[in-house]
């Protein structure tokens, strides 16, 4: 679901061809996999497109990213024990980090709905959608910072915030 709002909306900003978007679970359980049939129906409602096979993200893939985005502080932690080193683990983020101090969720983890009903799902659209400004923000800084030769994604536009750890 994050990987499909994400992609649109780098895509209206423009940035399509500059921001490679993928999305991996922690765990390989549906690998292979579709997307739910309930996660379909709100991004198509929603506006949004969907090609989606689920895969377990790999220690290996950190050496080709800039940014790694958890949804929630299970897979933060997860991820952090699978990077190589403290500049991949550096690269990892908490989506609802990305959302307005004055945010529509409390919590900074975006839950898994599969066990619950369509409005899990509805739920979960909205807490990404209002993390995504934020987050896009953020690539169109490391964007920049990159074409002035600067080190991107380590600016003052999201520090590593103690709640990430």
């Amino acid at each position: 679901m994050a990987e499909s709002v994400f992609r649109a909306h780098v895509a209206d900003a423009g940035l399509g061809g500059l921001v490679e978007i993928g999305s991996a679970g922690t765990g390989g359980w549906h690998e292979g996999d579709g997307a739910d049939p309930r996660t379909v129906s709100v991004l198509t409602s929603a506006g949004y497109s969907l090609t989606h096979r689920a895969r377990q993200f790999t220690a290996s893939w950190f050496a080709g990213l800039d940014l790694v985005i958890a949804l929630d502080s299970g897979h933060l932690r997860t991820l952090r024990r699978l990077a190589p080193g403290p500049d991949d683990a550096a690269k990892i983020r908490l989506l609802g980090s990305y959302q307005d101090a004055d945010g529509p969720w409390r919590e900074r983890d975006v839950p898994d709905p599969y066990y619950g009903g369509h409005d899990g799902f509805e739920e979960c659209l909205a807490m990404i959608e209002a993390a995504t400004d934020g987050l896009l923000e953020e690539v169109r800084a490391a964007l920049a910072a990159k074409r002035q030769g600067r080190v991107p994604l380590h600016s003052p536009h999201h520090p590593q915030k103690k709640e990430d750890a």
